[in-house]
């Protein structure tokens, strides 16, 4: 993924630290689907969705403060939103949201029809499932993201301006 290049070793609030882990709370939604109401797992999407939308704006404001030819600032920081936002949105929400449910509705459905478990238990262990499978799909959808903007969108980015993925 694309970020500005850095004035100094500044830590960013959107990688860097524990700020990183609201984007994966649409994942932790998920998981807790069978155990929630709805409503909780459309709030773990807002939780991740606000932290897209805040690292797509800080990306853009860092853009904005590189030094660089005036003109081309504006292409600069729309770029910078741009990749950012569309990045984020596939690799920390909707891919691993989808993966996630996915997962979770066939460990419940096989969990049904292959253990006399009660549903009580299917759905603790369906939970279980979920949480345990996030870490192992972060990496992976990370770099097919990576692969899939590289393949498309980064293709349309002025070469002055092109960020280079992570």
């Amino acid at each position: 993924m694309w970020e500005p290049q850095r004035l100094s070793a500044e830590r960013d609030l959107y990688r860097d630290t524990w700020v990183r882990y609201l984007g994966y709370a649409n994942e932790v939604g998920e998981a807790f689907r069978s155990l929630v109401p709805k409503a909780v797992v459309w709030l773990s999407y807002g939780v991740s969705s606000s932290y897209v939308l805040a690292d797509a704006i800080d990306k853009g404001k860092k853009a904005g403060e590189v030094s660089g030819p005036e003109a081309g600032r504006s292409t600069r920081v729309t770029v910078a939103v741009v990749d950012t936002f569309v990045w984020q949105a596939l690799a920390s929400v909707a891919i691993p949201g989808f993966t996630i449910n996915r997962v979770c509705a066939a460990s419940l459905y096989v969990l049904g029809t292959a253990t006399p478990w009660p549903l009580t238990v299917r759905k603790w262990t369906t939970t279980a499932v979920g949480l345990l499978t996030i870490p192992f799909i972060i990496h992976p959808i990370d770099r097919s993201v990576d692969f899939l903007l590289d393949s498309s969108l980064r293709k349309l980015y002025p070469s002055v301006g092109k960020p280079s993925s992570s």
